[in-house]
């Protein structure tokens, strides 16, 4: 007899990393239209759950309207003489694969973050209540992670209470980060891997250091430890870091092994503190990105609460597009809000003196974690709503990127020394192909008119 007989619709690993668009989906929970949303696991002691319960505050799923969108909260209780608190996160994260795993649910993201969609499909074929999916989730728990002994499971519609939790739960994560504040890459031996979103980007694994969050920013270096003590076959575990092989970029030998074999030889190796180069991969749970801005010679920030549009013109989602699926693409880089505030955050790049522009809202999070004079010097919206009046405020603020200008106008200068120049040169080439934002851009048969050519060794530059 299946475990899941009585479920309305099939549950397995196939439908990880199924997608539900829009118009074939029955609701959509939580997501980027709510502020207020969130999933999050407690331990408790063994007299204070019973065991298999699943409750829902508010409307059930076949109540919701269809079509629509609602504030959304998982809660998960669990107990058991080897569950502590230091587990709580490496649990809390196992919803996102486990929801993956029924026909017709789309799980997306986690912590603050948490996005889901139901189908129509599975809907009409039963699956109307949060019921089947508490049932699912509990089974699957205690299936996988037997060291849980009792769970009860909470969903939350109702917008009162999930905003309620949601404030307890934003101090609960900001405590759980807190722990790992302090601790060095080069004070530990053993970094770790996760590989929970591969169903979703088959190239990617996070490298998860004292001072480099997962890119979805709910598991730290501490979570990573005590999955891979609970769990070692599972898709958290132990890297032994290995030879240090640049310690500015951040590059480790072990870390390159491992990379190489989790991703079937996909991406062989990774720099740990640059966007450029061998950038670390991102997956598509990313709760900010760095991209770079090449007019300024510097990096912008977004989250995935950003209203609107970056400094550059393009959304979050745009810009997450040019490196999701486990690619490592130049000056596009998936993090953590918690990387941001980790010392280590782009050092081998410039660190903060390379950042330029981010969200208010982003700021007000790391504000605490910035030098004193890169709160004055990175603009916001507040500031700046394109790249011209960018460049007006970085002027203003002297911004230390401005000695990459000086360089580069130096660069650009009349020839010099082991330089050649041509003056108003017409070139008819056969195809061209130029790398920008993620995509090839191939011209054919095309004509290329230059006011100047400058010709001259080329340096790596990052």
């Amino acid at each position: 007899m299946s475990m899941f007989e009585d479920i309305p619709v099939d549950v397995g690993v196939i439908y990880e990393g199924e997608r539900i668009r829009r118009n074939n989906m029955q609701i959509e929970l939580g997501g980027p239209k709510q502020v207020a949303k969130f999933e999050l696991v407690r331990a408790k002691k063994m007299d204070e759950i019973e065991d298999g319960k699943v409750s829902i505050v508010g409307p059930d799923l076949k109540d919701l309207p269809e079509g629509g969108n609602v504030p959304f909260g998982i809660y998960i209780e669990v107990a058991g003489k080897d569950v502590e608190e230091d587990l709580e996160g490496v649990i809390e994260r196992r919803i996102h694969e486990y929801c993956n795993f029924v026909e017709g649910i789309m799980h997306l993201n986690q912590r603050y973050d948490i996005w889901m969609r139901v189908s129509k499909k599975s809907f009409q074929k039963g699956l109307n209540s949060f019921t089947y999916v508490g049932k699912v989730l509990a089974r699957l728990y205690k299936s996988e992670l037997p060291f849980i002994e009792k769970i009860q499971i909470t969903f939350i519609t109702d917008p009162a209470k999930v905003q309620e939790m949601y404030d307890q739960a934003m101090e609960i994560y900001e405590a759980r980060d807190a722990k790992a504040r302090g601790m060095k890459d080069d004070d530990v031996d053993t970094f770790y891997g996760c590989t929970l979103c591969q169903s979703f980007a088959p190239t990617h694994m996070c490298v998860i250091t004292p001072q480099r969050y997962s890119n979805c920013g709910s598991i730290s270096w501490f979570d990573g430890r005590a999955s891979a003590q609970v769990d070692p076959k599972g898709p958290v575990f132990a890297i032994e870091k290995g030879e240090m092989l640049d310690a500015e970029k951040g590059e480790w030998s072990g870390v390159n092994e491992s990379i190489k074999q989790k991703t079937l030889g996909a991406v062989d190796r990774v720099w740990m503190y640059t966007g450029f180069g061998y950038p670390h991969t991102s997956c598509g749970c990313f709760e900010a990105l760095a991209f770079y801005i090449p007019e300024v010679e510097g990096y912008g920030i977004i989250d995935r609460g950003t209203k609107g549009v970056a400094i550059n013109g393009l959304s979050f989602s745009t810009l997450a597009d040019s490196t999701a699926g486990g690619r490592q693409v130049d000056g596009f880089h998936g993090i953590s809000i918690e990387y941001i505030r980790s010392p280590k955050f782009l050092e081998a790049d410039g660190g903060w003196d390379r950042i330029v522009w981010m969200p208010q809202s982003v700021k007000d999070r790391v504000k605490g974690f910035m030098p004193e004079a890169a709160i004055t010097n990175v603009a916001t919206e507040n500031d700046a709503k394109t790249v011209d009046e960018l460049k007006t405020f970085l002027k203003e603020k002297n911004h230390p990127v401005l000695q990459r200008w000086k360089a580069e106008e130096a660069e650009e200068a009349p020839a010099a020394e082991g330089e050649e120049a041509a003056e108003a040169t017409m070139f008819p080439v056969s195809t061209a192909t130029v790398a920008a934002g993620g995509f090839k851009i191939i011209f054919k048969n095309a004509k290329i008119h230059a006011e100047k050519v400058i010709i001259k060794r080329d340096k790596p530059k990052r």
